[in-house]
């Protein structure tokens, strides 16, 4: 029987460091307001001549290296970004497999937010199990600092910019196998977190941008107890349905968008704390890019082992949201 693998796990995250207190400078808020409803002390920002596809190609080159293959061997790229290099075309994808030198390959972008790179595996899981590729790339990559509206201190101080990837493979080995992925999405609440302009339904215009609306938005409150309720019932279903009790989950690995959130979805779950891994304080939320970032942190720390089964748990803007359970196919750094 054909499995799927993540047999490389990389990521890559821009040079400059953003701390609260630079954000001081800014706008109104402080390093105590920050930290205490978010949990976040820095992210990083992209500088102004690098774009999603710059950080996707960078994390991308990594993980190709630790899988230990060409960029002949890759069947298929997908990026996951709500920060593309471009409206509608080229896809970040395309600029990004020919970057890797990966040519005359399919490749495409999808756009669920923060919950990118779980949809991401099932796409790529479905594609390998059904015979039609060998080895896929997936990237989450974001630059979203250039979507934050730098006088709205109720979104700004909360995202970073970042890329992480993943080699996905064929294998026959249960033992290092995805076991399962469950995704979902409900478009009623699609006004909870949103860029509203620059698209088809409002279109770039003067207005637009005066009223800085190609910047994120979002309802917080609505949004975070949404996401705390549907989270925790995703991960009690992904692991009611695979008759997998919390204390065999090596890690748990949640979006990465606010130590609250994952503080409060861990202990309705009864993860013990060296379970859950939380890198939202060094990075932000980086989105598409926020858990594969965490696993790469994980594995360079060489505390994530072959055969280790880890969960993932994503919620984000459209609102989409998923969970995924497998083992760890990557070998030792």
């Amino acid at each position: 029987m054909i499995y799927a693998t993540m047999r490389s796990i990389a990521s890559y995250i821009p040079q400059r460091c953003v701390s609260n207190f630079d954000l001081e400078k800014l706008v109104d808020t402080s390093d105590e307001w920050i930290t205490k409803r978010t949990g976040i002390k820095t992210r990083y920002f992209a500088s102004e001549n690098e774009a999603s596809s710059d950080l996707a190609t960078k994390a991308g080159e990594i993980a190709l290296k630790r899988a230990g293959l060409e960029p002949s061997d890759i069947d298929l790229v997908i990026v996951a970004t709500l920060s593309p290099d471009y409206v509608g075309m080229p896809s970040t994808a395309c600029i990004t497999s020919y970057n890797l030198g990966i040519e005359n390959k399919p490749a495409f972008d999808i756009t669920t937010a923060c919950t990118g790179f779980i949809y991401l595996l099932s796409i790529a899981k479905a594609y390998i199990q059904a015979g039609m590729y060998q080895n896929i790339l997936i990237i989450g990559a974001e630059k979203i600092s250039s979507l934050l509206d730098f006088t709205d201190r109720s979104t700004c101080v909360l995202f970073g910019d970042g890329a992480g990837a993943a080699v996905i493979s064929a294998t026959q080995d249960p033992n290092e196998a995805i076991l399962d992925v469950h995704i979902s999405a409900n478009g009623r609440y699609n006004d909870f977190l949103m860029t509203p302009g620059c698209g088809s339904r409002n279109p770039a215009n003067q207005h637009i941008i005066d009223s800085n609306l190609q910047f994120i938005q979002m309802k917080g409150n609505e949004t975070f107890k949404l996401a705390v309720k549907t989270l925790a019932q995703d991960v009690e279903h992904i692991l009611q349905h695979n008759a997998i009790h919390p204390s065999e989950i090596k890690f748990f690995i949640p979006h990465q968008a606010n130590l609250r959130i994952i503080s409060a979805v861990g202990e309705m779950l009864d993860f013990q704390k060296d379970q859950v891994v939380v890198t939202v304080d060094r990075f932000g939320n980086t989105s598409a890019a926020s858990i594969p970032m965490a696993i790469n942190s994980i594995y360079e720390e060489n505390k994530l082992h072959k055969g280790d089964l880890i969960l993932l748990d994503a919620f984000g803007g459209g609102l989409t949201w998923g969970s995924a359970l497998l083992r760890f196919g990557g070998n030792p750094l």
